[in-house]
């Protein structure tokens, strides 16, 4: 829903009114890193997906380290403007899809409690790479990175990617309750075989049979995303205010432009994301090769080529017509060096 009508993005609802807001978004899904991007793209997706076949799949959003964003979005039952900047403007867009937030910081009880619910089904992820302590070559744990080397030490009290995880799977282990599935969705090739390979790994360190029951239960989908989601900042609410004629501390903006491609191999269950846009797939490494080869290697080609003729922004190079036809004519020769993919029109990406 695009709109700028205030009536249609109410954010704060009346006190009588929490309630049954709270209980009309029932969560099915515990999201780790609720930063800007995943607000502007899983959460997007996951809304669309209720708004169209419902299911209990609202989500619990973790952040491990902010407390500030935890704060703004529980003030507000979990809505939040998304800001979309069109060509012929911005457009004003509410997503309702986060049941609540917890601040892991403050409390890792609850961040466990959420996990080891047999509500939830799916666990998804964004926290960077550098948050993950996994080798990517070895896809062995780093055991001197902070979060890991806590986490070993202190199982029931973790703080980290992996340490979570693990202890969330544990609990569901002991209580005899299905695994969930645990998706990566940070930008890092192969993100679903990495993480497997780290969180089996970090298992093995505290329990040879945990890890052995998480090789057989839990599965780790591949993703693809896509979107650019800047950091927020005094114009981003500013526009949610114009458009919306409310005060929205928890309002992001990004592109038009979303893509997530993920491997449909979930253990129980998942929303319905492909009403949202969302390509599921057999092999998910078709679609990482076309974005290496057609949008980062056009990242290069305007990096160093713009470089070379004196511009400062992308903006300023791509205004040029003979470098964007340079950039159009390395797209359509990497487009021709790919197989016909499900979903995709190369023309139009």
């Amino acid at each position: 829903m695009n709109t700028s009508d205030p009536s249609d993005v109410t954010l704060h609802p009346n006190p009588a009114d929490a309630a049954d807001a709270a209980d009309a978004t029932k969560a099915g899904i515990v999201h780790i890193g609720i930063g800007a991007f995943h607000r502007a793209h899983q959460a997007v997706y996951t809304d669309a997906a209720m708004a169209a076949k419902g299911g209990n799949w609202g989500i619990i959003g973790v952040s491990l380290r902010s407390t500030d964003i935890v704060d703004a979005l529980n003030a507000q039952n979990g809505t939040f403007t998304l800001i979309e900047r069109h060509p012929d403007g911005p457009k004003a867009r509410k997503i309702t899809s986060i049941s609540h937030a917890i601040a892991a910081a403050r409390d890792i009880a609850p961040v466990l409690g959420a996990l080891a619910d047999p509500a939830i089904r799916i666990v998804t992820i964004t926290v960077t790479e550098k948050a993950y302590g996994i080798d990517r070559v070895s896809g062995t744990v780093q055991t001197e990175h902070p979060a890991v080397k806590h986490d070993l030490a202190n199982p029931d009290t973790p703080c980290g990617l992996l340490g979570l995880l693990v202890a969330g799977l544990k609990r569901r282990k002991d209580a005899g309750v299905r695994a969930y599935t645990v998706v990566s969705c940070d930008n890092l090739p192969s993100n679903g075989r990495l993480l497997r390979a780290g969180v089996i790994d970090f298992a093995k360190h505290l329990d040879p049979d945990l890890a052995i029951w998480i090789t057989d239960n839990v599965s780790f989908p591949e993703t693809m995303v896509d979107r650019i989601t800047p950091a927020a900042t005094a114009a981003t609410r500013s526009d949610a205010k114009h458009l919306t004629g409310l005060d929205d501390p928890a309002a992001i903006e990004t592109e038009p432009f979303s893509q997530w491609v993920i491997e449909d191999a979930f253990s129980d269950g998942r929303p319905a994301w492909e009403e949202g846009g969302a390509i599921l797939v057999a092999d998910v490494e078709p679609y990482e090769r076309m974005k290496l080869r057609m949008l980062n290697g056009s990242h290069s080609l305007i990096a160093y080529m713009g470089q070379l003729g004196g511009y400062r922004y992308v903006r300023d190079a791509m205004a040029s017509d003979a470098f964007s036809r340079l950039v159009t004519l390395h797209m359509e020769n990497a487009a021709a060096t790919m197989p016909p993919l499900a979903g995709i029109d190369f023309s139009d990406y």
